[in-house]
């Protein structure tokens, strides 16, 4: 028996236009039967592939392969037109598991998968194409596909993993941590506050827990204490304005973050680092000190200045606190903030992490002040979204102690209410 997929409580469309964004951006990593089956297929390097092998392989005790790259960065088989060869010639099934699941992320929760999706793809971000559901034979059979690469077990009703922690000091089974994810999802979907005002929700919900020691109860009283919590977390101060401002460090670790995640090294949108690497460190040096303008890490980045984001720019409305809406539900839905997913972080950390994007992203939306707030969410969701999970920065262990320590302090809450102003 298959194990069934879990459809997300959010409108979210997709169906691939074609951009070539992710054949541009990305390096695609194939098994070693994928990279046999692709040598077989009898390309013609010089007419077809401009002179180049079409699969790349690094190492020899543990070689590792990957489709070759033209020049330019784009992936040997994308045509002018920006598809793909292979599918061309060969069909969609032809084509390396990796390029076939982008722009999904299928996370294994309990005995079920989850579907997540990748924001840094335009459609995605825009909600084009058909529902998600109408993929649904389709993501069935990258399931399988996935469960036999990873050897997990797709029989009965058992766990296809174990459960990530919920923090350094708890391990709940599936059944509580999907119930605790659950009260998370409700105060992210909970339209009544602005998406600022339910993160900081969250964020008091994700040290209650810590405080509480949910594993120490009986089962029985679980249920009633995470609605207790809930309640407790509701009590927020709502209004931004009146939340303490962020001191200066943690100004200056929020900075750092967010040249990290404007930062874009490869592809047609290289920003400084195609300067070279002191062009880089001075850029980061700029990110810190916070004064002028605004390094351009990515060539999406319009010309700008540290004081222009840092005036507020007001209320959202409601376009972009749907698109917003629809990223994080999509996020807490999945469970792409924590386990595997996400470099092994805690349940805890994960939320943490995933709660350090909206104010990264408020502050991009604020140097796009030029565009309407929908479009200048969706562009600065998409840039975030490239590193959110992949970046393996953001999960190193100084950057992690950092951003506990502006958690544990409640600067991660005033960020969010500095931003969300």
């Amino acid at each position: 028996m298959r194990s069934p997929l879990y459809q997300l409580p959010v409108e979210q469309n997709w169906d691939c236009h074609a951009t070539g964004n992710c054949c541009r951006e990305y390096r695609i990593n194939i098994s070693e039967d994928e990279a046999r089956s692709i040598e077989l297929q009898g390309w013609d390097t010089v007419r077809e592939l401009g002179g180049l092998p079409p699969v790349r392989r690094r190492g020899w005790l543990r070689p590792r392969y990957f489709l070759n790259r033209r020049d330019d960065g784009g992936c040997v088989f994308l045509n002018p037109e920006g598809r793909c060869l292979i599918h061309e010639r060969f069909g969609y099934d032809a084509k390396p598991l990796a390029c076939r699941l982008f722009p999904y992320v299928l996370v294994p929760v309990a005995n079920q998968w989850r579907v997540g999706l990748r924001f840094v793809c335009p459609s995605v971000a825009r909600s084009a194409g058909r529902s998600i559901s109408e993929h649904s034979a389709e993501l069935a059979a990258l399931a399988a596909g996935l469960a036999a690469r990873e050897g997990l077990s797709t029989e009965g009703n058992e766990a296809l993993t174990r459960p990530p922690r919920f923090d350094s000091n708890q391990q709940l089974d599936w059944p509580d941590l999907v119930a605790v994810g659950e009260r998370f999802l409700e105060l992210v979907r909970d339209r009544r506050d602005p998406m600022e005002l339910r993160w900081r929700k969250c964020l008091a919900l994700a040290d209650l827990l810590h405080q509480t020691r949910l594993d120490r109860l009986p089962p029985v009283d679980r249920t009633r204490l995470l609605s207790l919590l809930l309640s407790t977390a509701d009590h927020t101060q709502r209004d931004a304005r009146l939340v303490a401002p962020p001191n200066a460090y943690g100004r200056l670790i929020f900075r750092l973050v967010a040249s990290l995640y404007a930062r874009k090294d490869h592809g047609p949108n290289r920003g400084i680092a195609a300067q070279g690497r002191l062009a880089l460190i001075a850029a980061v040096a700029r990110f810190a000190r916070g004064a002028g303008p605004v390094p351009r890490m990515n060539l999406l980045l319009p010309e700008s200045t540290f004081e222009q984001a840092e005036a507020p720019r007001g209320p959202l409305g409601d376009a972009a606190e749907k698109v917003l809406e629809r990223y994080y539900t999509i996020k807490v839905g999945s469970f792409q903030f924590c386990g595997a997913h996400s470099f092994g972080l805690s349940f805890r950390e994960g939320i943490e992490s995933l709660a350090t994007t909206l104010p990264v992203i408020l502050w991009m939306m604020r140097i796009f002040r030029d565009m309407p707030p929908e479009a200048s969410a969706i562009r600065a969701i998409g840039i975030v979204d490239d590193h959110f999970g992949y970046n393996p920065i953001l999960a190193s262990r100084r950057l992690r102690w950092a951003l506990n320590l502006l958690a544990r302090r409640g600067e991660l809450a005033r960020l969010i209410a500095w931003y969300g102003r």
